[in-house]
C-alpha cells in the first residue's frame, strides 16, 4: 500500500479547495487532485462532525478493507493512504479518479437518460462488483449500495465504491441463528446503510448477512429501470419498492419503465427479467432471496447478450419469422392439397354412384318395354 506525502495532496488540491471537492456524504468528503506528474486522483478526506468527535474507524475500516482486496474492474482502485500528522494523525485515502460522475447523476440529473441496453450493462457490472465482494474469503457485506456509490470511468463503465460502512463476515454463514459465530462476532456493530435501500429484515447487529445487500441491489435495479427516486414523498405508495411490486404482481411489467424512453420490442424481454430478478432480491423472506452468482448468471443468460448484440437479436428474430411463415404456407399448403384430393375422390364417388344410378334406371325401362 502506498503512503503519499500529504503536502504533496495540500499542493494537489490547493489546499483542499472548494472548487476541488467533488464528493460530499455523512462520512466524508471527496476532491479531485492533480499530482506533479499530472496524474489525477481523488482524495477521501473525514467529515469535520467526525474529525471533532475525533471519530476514524470508518475510514480506517475502509482502508483495512481496501488494502486486503486485490484489483477488480467493478470496483473502484484503491492506491494508498496519507496521514496529517499536524492535525491528531487524520487518514486520507486516496482512489482512483472517476470523471463521469454517479449513477444517481445519469437516472435522475440528466436530461437525456441513458438507454436500455446501457441500464442493462450497469446492472450486470455493478452485479458483478457485489460478487467479487460476497466471494472473498471471509464474506465481505458492502451495506451502502446505492445510485450515488456507483461512479463511472473515462468509457462509462460502471463502478462500486464507498466501503465506509463495509463489514466483514467471520464466517459464511447465512442463517438467522443468533448463536452462530458470524451473528456473534458483529453484535457490536450496529445496522447502518441508507434509508429506501436498507434491508427492513436487518433490524440488528445479529441479522447481518450478504442478502442484505442483495435486498439494496433489487431497490437499485428497480431504480436503473424506472428513474424513480427509492423514496418521493411527493408520490404513493412512497417506497419505489412498494409501487413495483404491486405493478409487477398485477402484470403491468412495463408500467415501470423510464417514461421518458421508449421501450424497443427486443428489450422488452430483457426488461421483464431485470424487473424479476429484482422482485426476488425485496423479497420480506430473506431466505428467498438468490445469491448474487445466482443473479450474475441468470443476468449473463438472459441480460448480457440480448443487449450486447440488439442488431443481431433483430436479424434472429425476423429470420426465424420467416422460417415460421414459411412453415405455416408449407403447412397450408399441405392441407390445402390434402382437401383438394379428398374432394376429387369425393366426386369421382358421386359421379361414379350417379352413372351406376343412371345405368340402372335404364335397364328397368328396357324391361318395361319388353313386357
Amino acid at each position: 500500500m502506498k503512503v503519499f506525502e500529504y503536502e504533496k495532496l495540500e499542493k494537489a488540491t490547493e489546499n483542499f479547495s472548494k472548487s476541488r471537492l467533488i464528493g460530499k456524504g455523512s462520512h466524508g468528503c471527496v476532491y479531485k487532485g492533480i499530482l506533479e506528474d499530472g496524474k489525477i486522483i481523488a482524495i477521501k478526506k473525514q467529515s469535520l462532525g467526525l474529525q471533532k468527535i475525533q471519530d476514524y474507524s470508518k475510514l480506517e475500516n475502509e482502508v483495512s478493507i481496501l488494502s486486503s482486496l486485490s484489483e477488480n474492474s467493478f470496483i473502484v482502485n484503491f492506491l494508498g493512504t496519507s496521514n496529517n500528522n499536524s492535525a491528531k494523525n487524520e487518514t486520507f485515502l486516496i482512489m482512483e479518479y472517476l470523471p463521469n460522475g454517479t449513477l444517481h447523476e445519469m437516472l435522475h440529473a440528466k436530461i437525456v437518460p441513458p438507454p436500455w441496453p446501457k441500464r442493462a450493462q450497469v446492472a450486470i457490472q455493478v452485479a458483478k462488483a457485489i460478487e467479487f465482494l460476497h466471494q472473498t474469503k471471509p464474506s465481505i457485506v458492502h451495506r451502502d449500495i446505492k445510485s450515488t456509490n456507483v461512479l463511472f470511468d473515462s468509457n462509462w463503465n460502471a463502478k462500486l465504491a464507498d466501503l465506509g460502512l463495509a463489514l466483514r463476515m467471520k464466517n459464511d454463514c447465512e442463517d438467522d441463528d443468533p448463536c452462530s459465530p458470524s451473528h456473534r462476532s458483529n453484535s457490536v456493530t450496529r445496522p447502518a446503510g441508507t434509508i429506501g435501500y436498507l434491508d427492513p429484515s436487518y433490524t440488528k447487529p445479529s441479522k447481518l448477512s450478504t442478502k442484505n445487500d442483495i435486498f439494496s441491489f433489487g431497490v437499485l435495479l428497480l431504480e436503473i429501470m424506472s428513474s424513480r427516486k427509492v423514496i418521493d414523498v411527493s408520490k404513493s405508495p412512497v417506497s419505489i419498492v412498494d409501487w413495483a411490486t404491486t405493478l409487477i404482481k398485477e402484470g403491468r411489467d412495463l408500467e415501470i419503465c423510464d417514461k421518458r424512453m421508449h421501450v424497443p420490442w427486443y428489450m422488452e424481454g430483457t426488461i421483464k427479467n431485470m424487473l424479476r430478478i429484482a422482485t426476488r432480491c425485496v423479497s420480506t423472506k430473506k431466505i428467498t432471496r438468490p445469491s448474487i452468482q445466482e443473479i450474475v448468471m441468470e443476468m449473463e443468460n438472459v441480460i448480457v447478450e440480448p443487449t450486447k448484440y440488439p442488431l443481431w437479436n433483430i436479424l434472429r428474430s425476423l429470420t426465424l419469422l420467416k422460417r415460421k411463415r414459411k412453415r405455416c404456407r408449407k403447412d397450408c399448403s399441405i392441407i390445402t392439397t390434402t382437401v383438394t384430393k379428398t374432394c376429387a375422390q369425393h366426386e369421382g364417388k358421386v359421379q361414379k354412384d350417379m352413372s351406376r344410378r343412371t345405368l340402372l334406371i335404364r335397364e328397368i325401362l328396357a324391361d318395361k318395354v319388353m313386357q
